[in-house]
């Protein structure tokens, strides 16, 4: 050993934080979110606290849009139980089972609690990706042959297309249409942007409302699965629960917040047009045209060529 790793062998793998994708995600929007930070001093008068208030959460939006395909908490459970921890041998583990579902795949977690037990760390997290590009079935017989822990294995098992359950088909059926339409979401998102720019503000609100109604229909396709026959993933007398997680409400809050702010742009078109146009930076100020003059100067060549 070396440190404590065996030197020519691949590290077990740890849990992960976060996924690159959405580190990527959130880098690019944050690099946009710095960048117009710096033009703001720029801006006069009360049209700064304007323009920030609406930058602000259209980027909110947009970076909710993106990386929420790339999360693995769709759908998240946890359960602690005293299970084998090989196949084919009789030591038990205490450890704590995480599943972690995302539009793409599955995360299966083994921490073992301790986490030095049966001489080994047990530290786990393996990806089974289910997108119409990958190969479950695949990386779960890759999953066999690299001898990964029987928790991890049974949990992953329960999603293949060979299991009774019909867990896999019914999940990427309808991951695959939530993300589609959280892709639509993002392009009437930048529509709303554009049309936000120009003078047409009442369309940019409706786009608004279609954003917020796409990402509800991701949420309706993506809740789908529970119409399916649910196997229960049993270890003893414990069973692994499932439930939404931070990416669904995610989602569900920023379309709800869509929906308020469409709303609002068109209530303020119909019933307020001055106060949308001063938000939006957009009012003409035609001071100007009402001032009266009060000196009048006259060339008196002129004046005196007229005569």
């Amino acid at each position: 050993l070396f440190n404590g790793v065996y030197p020519f062998y691949l590290q077990q793998r740890k849990v992960a934080v976060f996924d690159v994708s959405t580190i990527i995600v959130i880098v690019v929007f944050l690099t946009f979110t710095c960048s117009f930070l710096l033009i703001i001093p720029g801006i006069r008068g009360r049209a700064r606290l304007y323009w920030t208030l609406r930058v602000l959460l259209s980027l909110l939006v947009g970076v909710v849009i993106v990386a929420v395909q790339y999360t693995g908490d769709w759908e998240t459970g946890w359960v602690k139980a005293n299970t084998s921890y090989k196949s084919f041998s009789h030591a038990l583990v205490n450890a704590d089972i995480g599943l972690h579902v995302g539009l793409g795949g599955v995360n299966v977690t083994l921490m073992g609690n301790p986490v030095n037990q049966v001489n080994e760390t047990i530290d786990y997290n393996e990806y089974f990706a289910w997108s119409f590009d990958a190969d479950y079935d695949h990386s779960y017989s890759e999953g066999l042959e690299r001898g990964l822990p029987r928790p991890i294995l049974y949990v992953a098992e329960k999603f293949t297309t060979q299991n009774p359950c019909s867990m896999s088909r019914q999940y990427r059926i309808s991951s695959h249409y939530a993300s589609a339409t959280l892709w639509v979401a993002f392009c009437t998102w930048l529509i709303s942007n554009m049309l936000f720019s120009m003078p047409v503000l009442v369309y940019g609100g409706y786009m608004l409302l279609v954003t917020g109604a796409f990402m509800i229909f991701s949420l309706l396709s993506f809740s789908t699965v529970r119409n399916s026959l649910m196997c229960p993933i049993q270890f003893g007398t414990a069973t692994l629960h499932i439930v939404y997680g931070g990416s669904f409400w995610l989602t569900l809050a920023t379309g709800l917040l869509c929906f308020v702010a469409g709303i609002t742009v068109v209530a303020l078109h119909y019933f307020n047009l001055n106060l949308l146009k001063t938000f939006f930076d957009l009012r003409e100020d035609n001071a100007e045209e009402y001032q009266e003059m009060t000196e009048v100067y006259v060339n008196p060549h002129f004046v005196n060529k007229g005569l």
